[in-house]
Formats: structure tokens, sequence, C-alpha cells
């Protein structure tokens, strides 16, 4: 019997979530994600030391006061990490042109509440790819869902044909929001929405189909196939197979090396639990809208605890670890 992966792979577009591309590499992979905490990771092991010495030269050579070459030598690390991902996520695979292996590469989380410098980090980081001879179709510019990042991603995407992947996606109307902006992909958190509700509470049974974040998820899908948006559905941030197994016919799901290696050594049967023909025969969700309406937006939010704490909390977090790198590569530029 062929294993789980395999087996879900019929159903599903696996993408690898991890900034340690070694291990991308082992399970092959359609696409790569990363972000902040991912690639502090990956840069404390030595064998990543070369990407980050050419990440030094590189801004050394752009100039700048010493604020300025961290900037730069931390989007250069990103896309050094993305050419790197981009290699191994090609290596093959027999139809390139018509399948081409893309990368998430996230913009700067103190920015999410700034739509003008998040279009501006987005254009950086594109015109870096350009440098090194990547176009920007094989990237996704990784945005957090704020009302401030869904109106840089609809900007982006419609008036300058970069695609986004909103990401630190909770709540219904940050989807509903994200798909109205017609953006690339969204990567609604499965995990992260299980540990709110045990943490708050702690009397549920979450498994399967009742786990929180599999059922948030699965709304998104259904409203998504019902009122034929586009927008890619990606679950992510999965704190168990089960989680993945429940979601296996979404759009894609982005795994970490340790859930693929689980799944990888599994023979455990994979159905399809979602379809656009399951979605269509679902009962209808009424189509809402919250696009061009900041305050109903905002108010939404607001009023889903969890979404808001989770959202909220997932900034502040990326944020963090996002400056203990950049304290690194200073500590490497001096």
């Amino acid at each position: 019997m062929s294993t789980s992966l395999d087996q879900l792979k019929q159903y599903t577009t696996v993408v690898s979530d991890s900034g340690d591309f070694e291990s991308i590499a082992v399970y092959k992979p359609q696409d790569a994600t990363t972000n902040p905490s991912l690639i502090l990771a990956a840069v404390k092991k030595p064998e990543y030391a070369k990407l980050i010495d050419v990440a030094v030269e590189y801004a050394k050579k752009k100039g700048g006061d010493l604020d300025a070459q961290v900037e730069n030598t931390l989007d250069r690390l990103l896309t050094c990490f993305a050419l790197r991902v981009i290699q191994l996520v090609e290596f093959g695979k027999e139809i390139l042109a018509i399948v081409p292996g893309r990368v998430s590469t996230e913009v700067d989380a103190s920015l999410s509440f700034d739509k003008e410098a998040t279009k501006a980090k987005a254009h950086q980081l594109i015109a870096l790819y350009k440098e090194i001879g990547i176009p920007k179709e094989r990237i996704l510019i990784k945005i957090a869902s704020t009302w401030e990042g869904i109106q840089a991603a609809r900007e982006l995407e419609q008036q300058d044909g970069i695609h986004c992947n909103l990401t630190l996606l909770f709540g219904f109307q940050q989807a509903v929001a994200c798909a109205e902006a017609s953006v690339t992909l969204i990567s609604p958190f499965v995990g992260r929405i299980l540990d709110w509700h045990k943490k708050n509470k702690p009397e549920g049974k979450y498994e399967g189909a009742s786990d929180p974040g599999v059922q948030s998820v699965t709304k998104i899908y259904n409203y998504y196939k019902q009122h034929n948006y586009k927008t890619i559905v990606m679950g992510a941030s999965f704190r168990n197979t089960g989680e993945i197994v429940a979601l296996a016919g979404c759009d894609f799901l982005t795994i970490s090396p340790a859930l693929l290696e689980q799944l990888q050594k599994s023979n455990e049967p994979v159905k399809q639990v979602l379809s656009q023909d399951k979605a269509q025969a679902e009962a209808a969700l009424p189509k809402v809208s919250y696009i061009d309406n900041e305050p109903a937006f905002r108010w939404s939010l607001l009023q889903d605890s969890m979404a808001f704490d989770k959202l909220h909390e997932g900034i502040k977090k990326f944020a963090e670890d996002a400056e203990e790198l950049k304290v690194l590569l200073k500590a490497k530029l001096a």
C-alpha cells in the first residue's frame, strides 16, 4: 500500500513548511513556505553559515549605515533561502514549465499595520529576486491578514501583478476579505486555533472533524467553492497528522518536516474529505462582504476573540524573531 503522504498528494498539493531546505528535499513538495521563526531556527545551524556570509557581503557592497546594512542582509538572506528552496523543489519534477515550484517570503511583521510600507517591502523583495534571476511568478509575498495587509495585497495583486500569501489567518472575516481582494493564496492556521481552544476551553474534545482549526478551514474552503472564489486555501500550522488527514482535498496543505516524515512512514488510508462537489452539496453559506467596509471588518474581528488574540500574538512573535535575527546579522556585519 502507498504511504499516507503519497495518498494525500492525490487530493492535495503538499507544501513544505520549513526554513531547513535540506529536509525539504526529502519529501519533494510542490512549493515551500518560510517565516521569520523558521529562518531564525535555520540560521543557527552551522551548515547555513555560507548563506549568511553571502547576505552579509551583499549588504556591505550596498553600503549605508549599520541599520540599513542589517535590513539589506535580512532581505538578501530571505532570497538566498528561497533560491536554494526553489532549486530543491524543482529537482526531479517532470513538467517544470507547467507546474513551477514557488516559495513564500514574509514581509517583516512590524509592517503589518502599514499598508504603504508593506507594499514598498514587497517591491524591494521582488526586485532582489529579479537580481538573482527569479521572476516574480515564482514568489508569493507573505503578508499578515490585518486590514492594512489585505489592502496592500489587493493593490499588489491587481495593480502590480505581485502574488501574495495572506498569513496569520484565523477568522472567517479575514478569509472573506482576502477572497474579495483576489489574493493568490491564504494560509489559515489550523494548529494555533486548536491551541487557543485547548487553553481557553480545556473541557472540549478536539479530534479529527471536531478540531476547531479543521472546522475553520473546512468552512472557508466550502465558502470559497460555493461562491467561486479563485483564491487558494492552504491549511497551515498543524499540530498532528489527524488534522492533516481531516483536510485531505484542501487546495494546498503546508506541513512541517516532522509531520511529513510521520505521513511518509505511515500506511494508514487517507480519503478525500474536501472537494468542489462536496462543497456545493453542503448547506449554502450566505455571501458576506468586508473588503470595502473597514469598520465592519474590524468589529467582526474584535468579536472573534480567538482570531483577534491569535492574529496579534502571531504578529508579535514573528516581529520578535525577526528582531533576534537582525541582532545576529548585526553582529556578523560588525
